[in-house]
């Protein structure tokens, strides 16, 4: 069995958060606190809120709100409310821009494994992308999920009778792809993506024989 990841992994997601927060580190910076500073203060508050309100856009957008409201001392005001929202034009629409190599290499892959997709975020906002993504036709199942951490491993196990040495878990994530599936027994696959969150970073251990390391998708067609 192979699990895949969504977000970063099929399709490109995090570069569209950090444009937006590229035009909101501009807007907040100052001579006092520049965008280095800002940014620290908006990962800590992004941080907080992952672990009360979880993840997509309208938690982001939250964020960035109350980094506002805590460099400025004050509640946004009506205009910077509405700038805020406007972002959220950013995350709308029926589209995802696939990474290059996925649509053809899950493809091969499906004819010749069972294939999983795993994902986390806002229900709503993750089923849109993966109903735009067009990929569907090539998992057994699709689940979305609140959080990826070592329960979620050990229940897809339970759910399919998967044999942990034999199943392998493919992301760009360190913290929610390979570690958690790690410790839940699984083999893992590593394709890392120059736009990973920070908060989604984390130390592999270089001798971890279990953990492959790729450079590109389609790569995967050399393995399995």
């Amino acid at each position: 069995m192979l699990i895949f990841d969504a977000d970063d992994t099929l399709w490109e997601n995090n570069v569209i958060f950090e444009r937006v927060i590229d035009e909101f580190l501009g807007w907040m910076a100052r001579p006092e606190l520049d965008r280095d500073g800002v940014r620290a203060v908006l990962d800590e508050i992004e941080a907080a809120n992952a672990l009360t309100h979880g993840y997509g856009s309208k938690v982001f957008l939250h964020s960035l709100g109350e980094c506002l409201a805590r460099l400025r001392g004050r509640a946004a005001t009506a205009e910077e409310s509405t700038r805020i929202s406007g972002w959220a034009a950013a995350f709308a629409g029926d589209r995802v821009e696939l990474i290059p190599g996925v649509a053809e290499t899950l493809a091969q892959l499906a004819g010749r494994h069972e294939l999983l997709l795993l994902t986390k975020g806002e229900r709503a906002e993750q089923e849109r992308k993966v109903l735009a993504s067009g990929l569907t036709q090539h998992f057994k199942g699709v689940h979305i999920v609140a959080e990826k951490d070592v329960a979620t491993y050990e229940e897809l196990v339970r759910a399919y009778a998967l044999v942990p040495d034999a199943t392998w878990m493919i992301g760009n994530s360190p913290k929610s792809d390979i570690l958690p599936a790690r410790s839940a027994g699984l083999n893992a696959v590593f394709i890392p993506n120059d736009n990973t969150w920070v908060l989604e970073h984390g130390e592999l251990d270089p001798a971890d024989d279990k953990v492959l390391r790729l450079a590109a998708f389609d790569e995967l067609l050399r393995h399995f």
